[in-house]
């Protein structure tokens, strides 16, 4: 609770970029066209996936659905973020700011378990091909990917803990959005139930598939290293470049973020590898995998040769 001499906020004020005031129109202008890449990006993604038979196979499957996490949590952020930047700074509620919260971890979480069982669809694909077919079945694939946006349930509680804290006096957050650290500075309550509650999810829900993921390519890596031909070595990992280039941005970003101790970061530098996080990862996936994978390429081709021959007639 708030003592007498405190008022309690119930509304927090969101500071954006304020020391590139001077560079504002540039920036709203290169994040809207960011935003409508990744929009564009993903979509063509989701549709390609969903109307092509060829391309509806596990791998592709998973990928879809990072694609929709990818559009959900940017626009999560984005817009609201292209405001802030017009408007040198926002007023929200704190229950709108820990919605914003919510969506932001709930889509992070999805993004973790599917690219962790994306690795594991490689891993079946080059270490146990005999079973590939046998294990990865439709219902198999839909059931791996229900869970990934039902578990996002079973990690609310941790949301239920943020709207008992109380807020009182301070209410300036200086960033583009609502992120746990900055909101859970300002309580002043007991807020060491929430960080041990925090900090098991992150070990289960990022950690762990982590983990996963570095030992399945631990694995991929000894039998590829095992096959007698050159170009069965290149083909094996030319199926995995592009799941191995998310990986590396996303965890990436994640980790340069959330393992580097916050009081050694300014807050400049916390809001430059959000970005890299919010905008670029999404920015780049659907990049990642049409420049590299030539059953996506053919498809936008052929999406293209469609319109252009619907336009001509």
């Amino acid at each position: 609770m708030c003592e007498d001499n405190q008022t309690e906020v119930d509304e927090f004020f969101l500071l954006g970029f304020q020391s590139l005031h001077t560079f504002k129109t540039l920036l709203c202008i290169v994040f809207f066209l960011c935003y409508i890449v990744i929009l564009i990006g993903n979509f063509i993604i989701i549709v390609l996936i969903s109307i092509n038979d060829h391309l509806k196979i596990p791998m592709f499957y998973f990928l879809k659905h990072l694609a929709i996490a990818d559009l959900i949590l940017t626009t999560t952020i984005i817009p609201m973020m292209l405001e802030i930047i017009l408007k040198d700074g926002i007023t929200i509620s704190v229950t709108a700011c820990i919605i914003q919260m919510h969506w932001f971890a709930n889509c992070g979480i999805v993004q973790c378990l599917l690219i962790a069982i994306m690795s594991y669809d490689r891993y079946l694909a080059i270490c146990n091909p005999m079973h590939y077919h046998s294990i990865m079945q439709p219902h198999v694939c839909l059931m791996m990917v229900v869970w990934s946006w039902l578990l996002v349930v079973f990690v609310s509680g941790e949301f239920i803990l943020v709207y008992q804290l109380h807020f009182c006096d301070g209410k300036n957050i200086d960033h583009f959005f609502c992120d746990s650290g900055p909101v859970i500075e300002l309580s002043n309550s007991d807020i060491s139930l929430f960080v041990m509650v925090d900090l098991s999810l992150s070990i289960i829900v990022v950690f762990i598939p982590f983990a996963f993921i570095i030992v399945t390519y631990v694995f991929i890596s000894f039998t590829i290293l095992h096959l007698s031909s050159t170009n069965g070595r290149r083909k094996a990992f030319s199926t995995c470049n592009s799941h191995l280039a998310t990986v590396c941005t996303y965890y990436g970003s994640l980790m340069a973020i959330y393992l580097t101790p916050a009081d050694k970061r300014s807050p400049n530098t916390n809001k430059c590898m959000s970005l890299f996080y919010i905008v670029t990862t999404p920015l780049l996936n659907p990049l990642i995998y049409s420049l590299r994978n030539h059953k996506i390429r053919n498809s936008i081709k052929k999406m293209f040769r469609n319109f252009k021959t619907l336009n001509l007639q």
